[in-house]
């Protein structure tokens, strides 16, 4: 098992130190992450209409993504929370497209990366090693 000190749009480092700096625990993590969040867009995409149900699926992701250390993912998810719990207090949610919008980038983007590094070093079918 080769795991690899950086991932784009990952701060490995911070994350390998919050998990005892074991790296194998982190990488257990990173799959983990890749395999419980592989058809999360669709349901997140399902749950828009319901700001609660939204919300629930939000922080659910963000939480996962701030554990394996993907920064860019863990931040757009709290700006799209932020959004949708102002909108549940009845409060207007300025921005809250947009958000999605980069939401929706860096999850592709965070879980793309980690999905190759994790296929790229997993035997069995989708993995290489």
């Amino acid at each position: 098992m080769t795991i690899p000190h950086s991932l784009d749009g990952f701060d490995v480092r911070a994350a390998v130190a919050r998990m005892l700096d074991q790296p194998g625990l982190w990488w257990q993590a990173l799959g983990l992450f890749v395999e419980h969040f592989s058809a999360w867009e669709q349901a997140w995409q399902a749950s828009i209409g319901d700001d609660a149900q939204e919300c629930r699926k939000v922080h659910a992701v963000g939480s996962a993504a701030a554990n394996v250390g993907a920064v860019r993912l863990a931040s757009s998810a709290a700006a799209v929370e932020q959004g949708l719990r102002e909108r549940l207090a009845g409060r207007a949610a300025e921005e809250l497209e947009a958000a999605r919008r980069q939401l929706q980038a860096d999850f592709r983007q965070s879980w793309q990366a980690a999905a190759d590094a994790w296929r790229a070093d997993t035997p069995g079918p989708g993995g290489h090693a």
